[in-house]
């Protein structure tokens, strides 16, 4: 989803004077300016063909020095052996030992020990098609983006693996945007960068050390209004996976739980990047349930007024369904501005559109309530009792699907070869 063609995220700002100042590299750099960090854990069977693998695309594609991080998570077989010989023959590749297991505790190490201006990961399995990755690291070379990451559920992404992990992976994802509102379209997948100035100041903030390091990062990022550029990727499944599905999913569940609540009461810890995550933030749900009352006290009075004057014209039904397709044209623009942040015309047709379809789902929940009740009942009172809690929930659905459907909560930008939009 691409809202950011004057260069301004449209979800919760940093003041000008704490945003990250994004400068492209200089041309010329005789240190390592990509540092590729390879977590793994009992890896001896892929760990040697995957770093020679990646090593040899480096070598051929990327025009700058670079260095292969293989941060060791514990291993119990030989792959700590394996990481120190490869770190012995290559010289862009070096290796470190953790005594504890955790992606993310690997990822914070290795990440906050190095000094390439950017800095990325990719598991070892290398499911992610290794061209992908001049592009993921780009936008933040020439200073476009702060964060990048690779997208298995975008248009131009081909994706191979079983139903099973399909489904989890959507369901996961569709759980983060339902629940805490993000706008990224693929929080788990193996293939991510940072610059390292905005590394330096996200980790601090980051609480987990295992899969749920990631998803944490990029909502912080995102609510502090940091750029994130998503790149559709090929990507084909491991088999051999060692992921524990089920441990995994239960210990998401746990961060989304915390994150969410970190929101609610307003203290997710982005205050190094100048700004609170707290209710006074544009982005601020109390804040949005606000403007949203406010627009709909005034689309309440402008329909009834032009309801009231369509009416001896066209009659009732008429008069009412054009009052009401101009002021739900009319509500969404002006949530779309006041209550969501949004300027511009990019994408406002689609809003329109979609603000249609959710102004549909309302007034089929009103006008199917209001069936009901004159199949099994007359009385006047109870039809506007009907009403009035039919209204309501209306309401309700059509400020939760304008949040997190309509105008989702952030910014992101896309390759050009299709990402979300």
């Amino acid at each position: 989803m691409n809202r950011s063609h004057d260069g301004r995220p449209h979800g919760e700002r940093l003041p000008v004077d704490h945003r990250p100042v994004r400068r492209p590299l200089p041309a010329a750099h005789s240190e390592p300016v990509l540092d590729v960090v390879v977590p793994v854990f009992n890896e001896e069977t892929d760990l040697e063909p995957s770093v020679r693998r990646l090593h040899a695309h480096l070598r051929d594609t990327f025009p700058y020095p670079f260095r292969i991080t293989v941060a060791d998570n514990a291993s119990t077989d030989t792959t700590p052996l394996i990481a120190a010989r490869l770190a012995a023959e290559l010289p862009e590749a070096r290796w470190i030992r953790l005594e504890e297991k955790g992606r993310g505790r690997a990822l914070r190490t290795a990440w906050s020990a190095s000094r390439a201006p950017v800095l990325a990961y990719l598991d070892v399995d290398l499911s992610t098609e290794l061209n992908a990755l001049l592009p993921l690291v780009a936008p933040l070379i020439s200073g476009h983006s702060d964060i990048a990451i690779g997208t298995r559920l975008a248009r131009g992404s081909r994706v191979v693996r079983g139903p099973r992990r399909e489904i989890i992976s959507r369901c996961y994802n569709a759980l983060l945007r339902s629940t805490l509102a993000v706008g990224f379209s693929d929080a788990q997948c193996g293939f991510k960068a940072v610059r390292r100035d905005v590394a330096e100041r996200l980790l601090p903030l980051v609480e987990d050390s295992a899969w749920f390091f990631d998803t944490e990062l990029l909502v912080i990022a995102e609510r502090a209004g940091l750029r994130i550029h998503e790149v559709p990727v090929d990507w084909v499944d491991d088999p051999d996976s060692r992921v524990d599905l089920v441990s995994t999913a239960v210990a998401d569940l746990r961060g989304i739980a915390r994150i969410g609540r970190a929101l609610a009461r307003g203290n997710l810890p982005t205050a190094r990047f100048g700004r609170s995550a707290g209710s006074g933030s544009p982005d601020s749900l109390t804040a949005q349930l606000v403007r949203f009352a406010a627009v709909g006290v005034v689309s309440t009075i402008g329909y009834v007024l032009l309801y009231s004057a369509l009416r001896p014209a066209t009659g009732p039904q008429a008069a009412n369904a054009w009052a009401l397709l101009v002021c739900a044209l009319a509500n969404t623009a002006a949530n779309r501005r006041l209550t969501f942040g949004l300027h511009g015309s990019g994408g406002a047709l689609r809003h329109q559109v979609k603000g249609l379809a959710v102004f549909g789902l309302g007034l089929a929940l009103t006008s199917g309530s209001l069936a009901a009740l004159h199949r099994w009942a007359q009385a006047p009172a109870a039809e506007i009792a009907v009403l009035v809690g039919a209204n309501l929930a209306a309401t309700l659905l059509r400020f939760v699907l304008l949040r997190t459907w309509v105008f989702p909560a952030t910014t992101h930008d896309v390759g050009p070869d299709g990402g979300p939009r």
